[in-house]
């Protein structure tokens, strides 16, 4: 029986202060992804977008928490439907949208999780580390504060979305691929304790190394593993539709490693892309690359059933 694999588009922009990310559900539906993940083998169910409120007609200003108050909507609304996707066996698959949509797809695995007496690990895939809070943020932008209210800090109706607070303790986190971090994050990185590998890391020590040591600290003492993926972890080359680019990011082998070793641990969850903006985008390649990275994330199970049948011989038995 093929696992179900449930497509939860959130088309969220007010998170950003850069506009344009709304579509990228839109575009990673159109660069296929339901047809590549039924290729795999799962039972792809695509249950529409999240209602998000539209920027344009909100009429408080972010000083009234309008943006903030409208964004933990979504995001509760998200948990509860990755929560129901995982308590029922599938995966749930966020397709964004801004960052800050993970605070509610991370607290909905958290939640189903912790009713079977087990914590949440988490990979993050960023350029970013999202650590601020609305008190250190520089900007306001709440893309920049998801994992900061994962862990518990913040606002309370924003990181109280998970049925356990924290929604994920800081010994279950590892981030990968930093390179722009303002002051605040980085104290926030030594002060929890926080594993965190910077492009500098994956240079010296090479991707294979660092994802290794990253989905150990995840996964140890964990029910199972959230993998978040910005699509600003990539180099702006091979990604250039994103709105916060920093160059120097994951080459497109090194992001497609990334995944495959992420696969190879079959511990996957539930899993987010996010931070796609097709305004910015050329013929829809950061798009396209979104789909394959993602089915290179959940292709363990494909895998595994192409090297059963390489091993059997023409006469059924083991060659």
């Amino acid at each position: 029986m093929f696992r179900i694999l449930r497509l939860i588009g959130v088309p969220l922009d007010l998170g950003a202060s850069r506009r344009g990310v709304d579509m990228g559900p839109s575009a990673l539906r159109i660069a296929g992804i339901a047809d590549a993940l039924r290729a795999l083998g799962y039972n792809v169910h695509d249950v529409g977008n999240v209602a998000v409120p539209q920027r344009e007609t909100m009429t408080e200003s972010p000083e009234e928490r309008g943006e903030l108050d409208a964004i933990t909507q979504v995001c509760r609304a998200l948990a509860e439907q990755t929560a129901d996707t995982v308590r029922a066996g599938g995966i749930p698959l966020a397709l964004g949208g801004d960052h800050s949509l993970a605070a509610g797809s991370v607290a909905g695995a958290a939640t189903a999780l912790a009713e079977r007496e087990q914590r949440l690990g988490l990979i993050w895939l960023d350029a970013h580390g999202d650590l601020n809070t609305p008190e250190t943020s520089s900007t306001g932008n709440v893309h920049g504060m998801p994992v900061a209210h994962l862990l518990g800090l913040g606002d309370p109706a924003f990181s109280g979305l998970s049925s356990r607070r924290p929604a994920v303790l800081p010994e279950h986190v590892a981030m990968v691929g930093l390179r722009d971090l303002d002051p605040p994050e980085r104290d926030a990185i030594r002060r929890l304790g926080i594993a965190a590998f910077t492009m500098r890391d994956i240079d010296e020590r090479g991707l294979d190394a660092v994802m290794h040591e990253a989905i150990a600290r995840a996964s140890a003492g964990t029910g199972g593993l959230h993998v978040s993926c910005d699509a600003d972890w990539v180099d702006p080359s091979d990604a250039p539709g994103v709105g916060t680019p920093v160059r120097g990011g994951a080459t497109y082998r090194e992001a497609h490693l990334a995944m495959e070793m992420l696969a190879d641990t079959n511990r996957i969850v539930s899993m987010d892309f996010v931070e796609l903006n097709p305004t910015l985008d050329r013929h829809n390649v950061t798009a396209e690359l979104g789909v394959e990275l993602i089915a290179s994330a959940l292709a363990a199970k494909s895998r595994t059933r192409a090297s059963s049948a390489r091993c059997v011989g023409i006469g059924g038995t083991a060659s």
